[in-house]
């Protein structure tokens, strides 16, 4: 089955993590790449001149061939934010994309544009501030109401095709409320698997399905802010990859993703992170 990759860039020098990364994903996976140059200026010709689209474009076709990726180059004019959803969503491609490259100022305006990029693009993204590759060891952040679920089955495919160990992190936030399946968790969550509790047998499961497609995978839980703990095992496991449900995925049941969790994930990561929302089959 052949996978779509839209790998984004407006011209900047941060996006080259998106190009490396893209062109190992799509060797990976045997996707088919669309290379897609964002002209947010008005004038093409004021384009930043040390880092035009041209520029970036032969550097990504260097890395295209080398990797023997299938790909075509698409220039399109505006907002990167208007534009990547509706063009993933015409091929339902995999978005790859690192920082726009704004301001300060744009920053303290209207915040980080990863934020409308989760919200808006409906397809996995990955996001990359650097590049890490080859990715050999994936960390899954395994919420109880099964959003990762999407970008589990994504990871299971890299670590197929790469020999990677994943690891399976569940993080017990501060209980805000005393009920018996919270309390149970609290009191088990160093032995997480051997409960009977939803993310016991999350847990389970995808422990399961990963010694089946013969993938090594362990459990690894953390108590604490839910953000912070998250991040602090990326940084301390020294990870390639980090994987994680979207705030998007259970539309009314944000319990375990709410606020904007995996934005702060992705924006502060050590590592490149892909999220993809649940898609009920």
């Amino acid at each position: 089955m052949s996978v779509n990759l839209l790998i984004v860039t407006n011209g900047n020098r941060e996006s080259f993590a998106a190009l490396e990364q893209g062109a190992w994903l799509a060797e990976t996976l045997q996707g088919k790449i669309t290379l897609l140059g964002i002209n947010e200026e008005d004038n093409p010709a004021a384009i930043d001149d040390a880092y035009p689209l041209t520029e970036i474009f032969e550097k990504a076709v260097g890395l295209f061939k080398a990797r023997g990726a299938e790909y075509k180059l698409e220039v399109q004019n505006g907002g990167a934010e208007e534009i990547v959803p509706k063009r993933a969503r015409e091929d339902d491609s995999i978005v790859v994309l690192s920082p726009m490259g704004r301001s300060p100022i744009q920053h303290w305006v209207k915040g980080r544009s990863i934020r409308d990029f989760i919200e808006a693009v409906e397809q996995p993204l990955f996001y990359a501030t650097k590049a890490k590759i080859p990715a050999q060891k994936i960390l899954i952040s395994v919420g109880g109401l099964g959003y990762e679920v999407s970008a589990e089955d994504i990871a299971m495919q890299i670590a197929m095709k790469r020999g990677a160990e994943l690891t399976l992190l569940h993080v017990v936030p501060p209980i805000d409320f005393n009920y018996p399946t919270a309390e149970t968790v609290a009191k088990n969550w160093q032995t997480l698997t051997e409960t009977d509790t939803p993310i016991g047998r999350n847990l389970r499961e995808s422990l399961e399905a990963a010694r089946t497609a013969g993938v090594a995978a362990s459990v690894k839980a953390r108590q604490g802010q839910i953000v912070e703990e998250i991040l602090k095992e990326a940084a301390e496991g020294d990870y390639d990859l980090l994987c994680m449900g979207s705030s998007y995925s259970g539309m009314s049941l944000r319990q375990k993703y709410s606020s904007n969790v995996t934005s702060e994930v992705m924006e502060r990561a050590p590592c490149p992170v892909m999220t993809a929302r649940y898609k009920r089959k």
